[in-house]
């Protein structure tokens, strides 16, 4: 059972947005498991999720696909704001200031860029700061492709290790282990584009 019981990335601060821990709690308790058989479904520690759904700790990346996983959704099914949209943009507009959002451990932001639950692709805006990191590796479902607009990224996937620069991109299936970090002294900027939306 991973161990991880130290505070979230942002020195154990309560969490900005405490939509991400209602969410896992009500969904955990919709599903009728409890804490203990999340944690083991998901090979994590009891303390640690419950300190994700009471927002004193921001999940890794690989534990939030765990989680959702284990609750039978994906990570999408997290991503929260509370910004109205106006009625004929639903489902067609993503103003950025409307953008749903996730934060993870390290500082990590991912902020969903195409309308939730629809089409056949989802893209993701995903802000790293220098040093931040996946942690260890995960999959899902799909094919992925990242575009790095500003800083560095390295990536690893399966046995394959990349260093990806400003205007690089990369293309893999989602279902190969895969993680990544920011090996720069500046804030990375991706964009990734998945399908079908799997993560």
């Amino acid at each position: 059972m991973v161990g991880e019981d130290v505070l979230g990335g942002q020195g154990g601060a309560v969490a900005e947005d405490p939509v991400l821990g209602e969410r896992i709690r009500g969904l955990r308790k919709r599903r009728g498991m409890t804490l203990a058989q999340l944690a083991e479904s998901c090979d994590l520690s009891t303390g640690y999720i419950s300190q994700i759904e009471r927002n004193l700790a921001y999940p890794s990346i690989p534990a939030l696909v765990g989680i959702a996983r284990s609750l039978g959704v994906t990570v999408q099914w997290f991503f929260g704001g509370a910004a109205a949209v106006p009625q004929a943009e639903q489902g067609y507009v993503i103003r950025r200031g409307n953008r749903l959002r996730i934060q993870y451990d390290g500082g990590i932001v991912d902020e969903l860029l195409t309308p939730k639950m629809s089409l056949q692709v989802e893209m993701i805006h995903t802000r790293l700061p220098p040093g931040s990191e996946s942690a260890e590796s995960y999959t899902h479902a799909g094919d992925a492709v990242g575009f790095v607009v500003t800083g560095e990224l390295e990536m690893w996937v399966g046995e394959r290790h990349f260093h990806l620069r400003e205007g690089d991109s990369c293309s893999y299936s989602a279902g190969e282990p895969h993680r990544y970090r920011n090996p720069g002294s500046r804030e990375a900027v991706v964009l990734w584009a998945i399908s079908p939306p799997s993560f």
